[in-house]
């Protein structure tokens, strides 16, 4: 899982191995933003034009903008509200401003409820016009209006003395009188052309008064974020989390899951690997205790990551792969007598692995769900002769070890150890301990099983005959009497 890419199929098999945990997580994070909602009350936002006749540059409306929610507009705003407890510092943060095309400021007010929000939206706006006015006004020198007045004035009265001389000359009759018009004409253009200078100079000139256009709209709905985003969010971002925490513990996990990997930090060769047909119920570790039931119910007992459980073979094909690894086993050992089969304590997997091949190698009354004490260091196990012809067989002796503290019976007449376990719930640090733990007891680890689960196949039709299953117990007693 380390090394692999992260693909949908993997996010669906977190979903499908860990919905319980993932649902209860989703709660809790639903039931977080719920309680977020209540420490934030709801919120409503309304907003009001103001327009801004004339030409005015960007900067310009920027600075207006500004000025809108300035701490000189929103005082004056809370002192026309008379609202309890709230003052100008309170207010600006409530009001924002933005500039839109056409010259036009849209102010917002957000407030506790919907008339408190338009009220706001609106006194903000026309304190804002009112202080604009006041600004303008503040800014035009009086005496240089008076002179620009008093120079309209005198070029008013210089355009009528330019129109007596004109009528008092002769008009047409000399080339002299023709001339004394045209200037006369020139002059006046001139003097037309400057006082409209003067207008344009003037920095009240085209700008008219602020209009608030219209009252601000009673809101209809709250503000984001509602308390129902607010509910969904706090799912979704546990969920994100929960989902995020598995991957991440996945691809840190250092548990071995091939079988190289495994045979490597026992530091024996692996012999083969045994099917373990049954329910998921099957696959659950052991375990007593609060803690364990807690596990059960959320779902945590069992990996998610370990490799889909296949479909599995015939009793014929699974008592035939068993038969091989023992055989693969009596190569192996030094000696005949009794053979120690060490299980991880927890390991429901190994432990019906471990009783299927006691019950191949001759054990008469066992059974492959026979059960392996977890309480005593070595279980009174499966002895008996092996299923196969001549000579003397191995007793298996299955033990149930536990992994953190592994602690293996010192050697009497043991011929080996042979190691059972399944994939994707150790380490190479825990196998090691158990390796050096058969290594204090002067056991020598003569193979590795792997106990792989399966899934049974679904019932057949009562109309059928079993060929399969005919034809596979025929090749079973064919094998088996080729190993005698």
């Amino acid at each position: 899982m380390s090394d692999d890419t992260i693909r949908l199929v993997t996010v669906g098999r977190i979903l499908r191995g860990r919905w319980r945990l993932l649902l209860v997580l989703t709660v809790l994070g639903a039931l977080a933003g719920y309680g977020a909602s209540l420490l934030f009350p709801p919120r409503y936002t309304t907003s009001a034009s103001v327009l801004l006749p004339g030409a005015w540059e960007e900067r310009e409306l920027l600075t207006q903008q500004e000025i809108a929610t300035s701490s000189a507009v929103t005082d004056r705003a809370a002192a026309a509200l008379h609202w309890s407890g709230v003052g100008g510092k309170d207010l600006r943060r409530r009001v924002s401003a933005r500039t839109a095309d056409g010259n036009i400021i849209t102010i917002s007010g957000t407030a506790s409820t919907p008339e408190r929000a338009q009220q706001l939206a609106d006194q903000v706006a026309q304190q804002f016009v009112a202080f604009a006015a006041h600004v303008v006004d503040a800014g035009t020198d009086s005496d240089a209006a008076a002179q620009l007045d008093t120079l309209r004035q005198m070029v008013v009265q210089s355009s009528r003395r330019i129109t007596e001389l004109a009528d008092a000359a002769d008009p047409g009759r000399t080339v002299e009188s023709v001339q004394t018009r045209t200037e006369l004409e020139k002059l006046r253009t001139s003097l037309r052309e400057a006082i409209t200078k003067l207008d344009q100079a003037d920095p009240t000139a085209g700008k008219a008064t602020m209009v608030v256009m219209g009252p601000a709209a009673r809101p209809s709905g709250e503000a984001p974020p509602t308390r129902w985003q607010l509910v969904g969010a706090g799912a979704l971002l546990l969920l994100l989390l929960a989902v995020l925490g598995q991957l991440a513990a996945a691809r840190m996990s250092r548990r071995l899951r091939t079988a190289p990997e495994i045979a490597a930090a026992l530091g024996s060769p692996l012999l083969g690997t045994v099917d373990v047909p049954g329910e998921r119920s099957a696959h659950r570790p052991g375990g007593r205790g609060a803690r364990a039931r807690l596990r059960r119910l959320l779902g945590t007992d069992v990996r998610w990551d370990v490799p889909v459980p296949r479909v599995a073979a015939d009793e014929a094909g699974r008592r035939i792969r068993h038969r091989r690894v023992w055989a693969r086993l009596q190569d192996r050992l030094p000696s005949p007598g009794r053979l120690l089969v060490l299980v991880p304590d927890g390991d429901e997997v190994a432990r019906r692995a471990a009783g299927q091949l006691a019950a191949e190698a001759g054990s008469g009354p066992a059974a492959p769900d026979s059960p392996v004490s977890a309480a005593s260091p070595i279980s009174p196990g499966f002895r008996g002769s092996s299923g196969f012809t001549g000579g003397e067989r191995a007793e298996p002796q299955v033990v149930a070890v536990s992994v953190p503290r592994p602690l293996v019976p010192d050697r009497d007449d043991e011929s080996g150890a042979l190691v059972v376990l399944s994939a994707g719930h150790w380490t190479a640090d825990e196998l090691a301990g158990v390796a050096e733990a058969c290594a204090d007891a002067k056991h020598e680890i003569v193979g590795v099983v792997l106990a792989c689960p399966v899934r049974s196949r679904p019932a057949r039709s009562a109309g059928r005959p079993p060929k399969a299953a005919a034809t596979g117990s025929a090749t079973g007693d064919d094998a088996k009497g080729s190993r005698g």
